[in-house]
C-alpha cells in the first residue's frame, strides 16, 4: 500500500536541496528571500539543511515567492515521468504542524498541464496562504467527505462531499475543516 507520512525522510532532504538551490539560482540571500517570503532567516536556514521538516504554510509561502506551485516543488524532488503512477509510487507529504497530507495521484510532469492529488485535511484545521504560487492557476476541487471551507480571493464556499469548486487563484486562499469533522477531496490543478 502507500507510505506512511515522513516513512520517507528522504523527501524532506530532497525538498531541502531543491529550495537551497532554487534561491541559489535567482541568486538571493537567505536575507532577500526571508522579505519575499515573509519568513525568518533562521526557518529559511534550517529548512534548507533539512533540520525541520517544511509545514504547508511555509511551503506556500516560499512558492508564492518563487511564483512556482507548491506541486511543481514537489515534482521538481522527484524522479522520472511515468505514464501509469501506481499507487505505492504516488508521492506522500505531511504537514507535520496540521496533520494536512496531500498524495499526488497524478503528479506534474514537464510535458502535461495539469496533475491531480488526494488532499486529507484534519478536523478544525486551517491553511491559509498569502498568494498564489502562480496567479491565474486553475483548481477544481471535488469534496470527497467531510465539510471543507474554501475562501477565494474574500469570497468564502462551503462544501458538502459531492460538491465541486472550480476557480483560478489570483490572491489570497484559505481551507478550513469545522471542529468536529475533517474533510478529504481530490484536487485538479491545470
Amino acid at each position: 500500500m502507500g507510505k506512511e507520512p515522513h516513512a520517507d525522510k528522504t523527501i524532506d532532504l530532497r525538498i531541502a536541496e531543491r529550495l537551497k538551490g532554487l534561491r541559489g539560482e535567482r541568486g538571493w540571500s537567505l536575507d532577500e528571500l526571508s522579505k519575499r517570503a515573509n519568513i525568518s532567516r533562521a526557518t529559511l536556514s534550517r529548512l534548507e539543511n533539512a533540520e525541520v521538516s517544511a509545514t504547508a504554510n511555509v511551503l506556500g509561502r516560499l512558492c508564492a515567492a518563487y511564483q512556482l506551485p507548491m506541486s511543481r516543488l514537489i515534482r521538481m524532488v522527484e524522479e522520472g515521468f511515468e505514464p501509469l503512477v501506481r499507487r505505492d509510487a504516488q508521492p506522500l507529504w505531511s504537514d507535520p504542524e496540521t496533520g494536512f497530507s496531500r498524495l499526488g495521484v497524478s503528479p506534474p510532469a514537464a510535458s502535461l498541464a495539469g496533475e491531480v492529488l488526494q488532499c486529507s485535511l484534519p478536523a478544525g484545521v486551517r491553511l491559509d496562504y498569502d498568494a498564489p504560487p502562480r496567479p491565474g492557476l486553475e483548481h477544481h476541487l471535488l469534496l470527497i467527505e467531510g465539510k471543507l471551507e474554501v475562501t477565494v480571493d474574500g469570497t468564502g464556499h462551503s462544501l458538502v462531499a459531492g460538491d465541486c469548486l472550480r476557480y483560478r487563484l489570483t490572491g489570497p486562499s484559505a481551507f478550513s475543516t469545522p471542529k468536529e469533522q475533517g474533510a478529504k477531496y481530490h484536487l485538479f490543478i491545470v
